[in-house]
């Protein structure tokens, strides 16, 4: 893990809160709200295992059908439509833009190498 050096940080512990009933409460609501966040992100990384499945089997189709890695068109529609979303969400639209960006150069990438293997999705590194 990269730390920037001369960052402040704080280490938060049991013993720390026991000391102070005002620090032991904010430290039962930063536990409360982190557990959140975990369920949050393992949600994010559940959904993405879902996605990326869908997509593959869209490379499969694309790739037996011919068709090129790239369909610019829908790129457009999602930059729009994630816009929308974002803004709607209370969620600063350029997250939802670089969210895009992974997952559509991520699709193109596996929806090539599936091109490249004549339609086979087993070159893919997905558990299904």
């Amino acid at each position: 893990m990269t730390r920037n050096p001369g960052e402040h940080a704080t280490v938060i512990d049991s013993e720390q809160a026991a000391k102070d009933p005002e620090t032991a409460e904010t430290v039962a609501k930063i536990k409360a709200l982190r557990q959140s966040i975990d369920n949050v992100d393992t949600a994010i990384v559940s959904l993405l295992a879902e996605r990326f499945k869908y997509t593959s089997q869209v490379g499969v189709l694309k790739a037996r059908a011919g068709f090129a890695p790239a369909d610019y068109k829908r790129e457009d529609y999602q930059i729009e439509r994630l816009h929308r979303i974002a803004v709607a969400a209370g969620l600063d639209p350029d997250i939802a833009e670089m969210y895009r960006e992974f997952v559509v150069t991520e699709a193109k990438k596996r929806h090539q190498r599936i091109a490249e293997a004549g339609g086979d999705p087993g070159v893919l590194d997905v558990f299904a």
